[in-house]
C-alpha cells in the first residue's frame, strides 16, 4: 500500500465530518490490540489485617471460612 492510497473510501452516500470521525475513531479502537489490565496489588495494610497464611474461600460458606481462624 503506497501513501497515496486511503485506507477506507466512502462509496455511497455524503458523511458529515461527525460521521468520517466517528467512523476512524472506530477503526482506530478496532485495530488496537486489547490491553491486558494491570495485576491488583495487596497493600501491606490489608495484608496485615488477614491471618498468616489465609486465603479466600470460593464457593458455599465462603463468607463465613474467611473471617474463621484455621
Amino acid at each position: 500500500m503506497s501513501a497515496e492510497e486511503p485506507l477506507f473510501r466512502v462509496v455511497r452516500g455524503v458523511p458529515t465530518v461527525e460521521e468520517l470521525a466517528a467512523l476512524v475513531g472506530a477503526i482506530v479502537v478496532r485495530s488496537r490490540p486489547a490491553a491486558t489490565p494491570a495485576p491488583v496489588a495487596t497493600s501491606t495494610w490489608a495484608r496485615s489485617a488477614r491471618p498468616a497464611g489465609a486465603a479466600p474461600t470460593a464457593g458455599p460458606g465462603g463468607w463465613r471460612s474467611a473471617g474463621l481462624p484455621r
